[in-house]
């Protein structure tokens, strides 16, 4: 690593370098980008969990789940869920399903999930 190198991650924002680190993780595992997730086609798409909560859907818990793969965030809701066990933040993920949008977001409900090491 030169002094170039060193220059450029010192200007760089932790967001920015995190947001790569989170790319470069999930290169080559022939997953569709978040950012680029065609909504009502069925996708596979991997991501870091970044935040957990519990929230009620027609009176139902669900789990709601929020990841990034460095190109967007994506809202993975488990309806009468309330935990699953070995998902945790900073946690790995690949999720199947079909993406919609809801209130201005895009949500993936009840995927098939896939927990990485």
């Amino acid at each position: 690593m030169g002094l170039r190198d060193i220059g450029k991650r010192l200007r760089t924002s932790v967001e920015d370098l995190d947001s790569a680190r989170l790319q470069d993780r999930f290169a080559g595992q022939a997953l569709t980008p978040i950012g680029s997730l065609t909504l009502r086609v069925p996708a596979r798409v991997g991501g870091e969990v970044t935040r957990m909560r519990i929230t009620p859907r027609s009176g139902i818990p669900a789990l709601e789940v929020v990841v990034s793969d460095g190109s967007g965030d994506l809202a993975v809701v488990f309806t009468g869920r309330r935990s699953i066990g070995g998902m945790s933040n900073g946690r790995s993920v690949l999720f199947e399903g079909v993406a919609h949008e809801e209130h201005g977001r895009t949500v993936l409900l009840n995927p098939a999930y896939t927990l990485l090491a």
